[in-house]
């Protein structure tokens, strides 16, 4: 069973901020955010028009809306669209951690009971592994998963310490995050560039591969 933080928040504190994440998200509705957003090139463009202050709304939005939906890969694969990698890379650090955060800190503290049962049961065999080993199940999950927001909320109504919760995080988001901040320009050149037959032979490949595992499973499965 998920174990209960050990100071909830008051009854109207968590009104409070539930009806601030709703306010927020209806504003972002309203203003075209989720428009924005809805594809990189589309996020980069917009953020670019902002010049110095695309910084702050890139991790302010990063940090609010990632939590509730708003895919986080939007973010950070449109950050080396617009900055130099060293650039794009802290601020999807710092946009990724402060998303962590804010969900892990609002399943814990204000939605806990909701989300406790609303967790895939594919996670809920981790929580053991958290009561045992919380930094390195922590760390494993966030370099496998990234930044879903289940999975803010399953570490927030985990038995996982807020610290050990963030330090395990943010060595689990460096290598990823780096990889796509590093290469993420060079791979939409290539994919701009790239014949038909490329996409044609990695279309045929994500339908055989799941083929292929499909039909060794089923094979070894028969009886001898």
């Amino acid at each position: 069973m998920l174990a209960s933080p050990h100071q909830p928040l008051p009854r109207n504190a968590k009104i409070a901020l539930a009806l601030a994440v709703v306010a927020a998200l209806v504003l972002a509705q309203r203003f075209g955010v989720f428009h924005q957003l809805s594809e990189p090139a589309q996020a980069a463009r917009a953020l670019a028009a902002l010049g110095p202050w695309g910084y702050v709304a890139f991790i302010a939005a990063y940090a609010v809306l990632q939590p509730f939906g708003v895919p986080g890969t939007v973010f950070i694969m449109a950050a080396p669209l617009i900055w130099p990698w060293p650039i794009a890379f802290a601020l999807s650090m710092t946009g990724t951690m402060a998303a962590s955060v804010v969900g892990f800190s609002f399943t814990r503290l204000v939605a806990r009971d909701w989300v406790r049962a609303t967790i895939p049961p594919r996670f809920q065999r981790y929580d053991d592994a958290l009561a045992r080993r919380a930094f390195a199940t922590v760390f494993l999950l966030r370099l496998v998963f990234w930044m879903p927001p289940v999975l803010h909320a399953f570490f927030g109504v985990s038995r996982v310490p807020f610290w050990t919760h963030f330090w395990a995080s943010l060595a689990g988001y460096v290598v990823p995050i780096f990889v796509v901040s590093f290469f993420g320009q060079r791979a939409f050149d290539a994919m701009r560039s790239a014949p038909a037959s490329v996409w044609i032979a990695l279309g045929a490949v994500t339908v055989l591969v799941p083929l292929v595992v499909w039909a060794f499973r089923r094979h070894r499965a028969r009886p001898a």
